[in-house]
């Protein structure tokens, strides 16, 4: 067995949003300066808009951190815009369990999954495959708050935005469950 292939590997997967991703992408290149052998997991709308925005080359990495990409479950889209985030995080939920055990069984032994706290879908992936998961809440401190108190602010009736209280209401149910 060579070197890569024993030391501990883990797979980091965020949210497809450009602050979680660059988020995990700081926190996979700790684990790497650590010696920990990272796949690092975009979907491949993100993969795509990477090399778009830095080059054919831009992601090729080491031996030992890597990148692969998994679907999102979205029909294509125009790859300068922002996607629909409510579809996108029903989407992931739904269609990204099987991709993502497709590729633990094509990738070097996984030591643990690092996901970001929305990506729930790899909790079942680790329960599956008995790989130990450890969720990263990637959201700035503000966010945090709010999701801590969601459900006072929720029962003192403190929102003024409607249609936000309902988007967090669907992604506080689904990240606690």
């Amino acid at each position: 067995m060579d070197a890569v292939t024993q030391k501990p590997h883990a797979v980091c997967i965020p949210y497809p949003a450009q602050s979680h991703i660059k988020a995990m992408l700081k926190l996979a290149k700790l684990l790497h300066s650590r010696g920990i052998q990272i796949t690092f997991v975009n979907t491949e709308y993100n993969h795509n808009r990477f090399l778009k925005s830095g080059g054919p080359d831009s992601l090729a990495g080491l031996p030992d951190f890597r990148f692969e990409t998994i679907p999102d479950g979205l029909p294509p889209s125009d790859s300068d815009s922002t996607q629909n985030i409510a579809a996108l995080f029903k989407s992931l939920q739904n269609n990204c369990l099987g991709p993502f055990l497709g590729l633990l069984e094509k990738i070097p032994p996984v030591t643990c999954i690092v996901s970001d706290g929305f990506m729930t879908f790899t909790i079942d992936a680790g329960e599956k495959v008995g790989i130990p998961v450890v969720r990263s809440w990637t959201i700035a401190a503000c966010g945090f708050i709010s999701f801590f108190h969601f459900c006072d602010i929720r029962e003192k009736d403190f929102t003024i935005l409607k249609g936000l209280v309902k988007l967090l209401q669907m992604l506080f149910t689904h990240s606690m469950s």
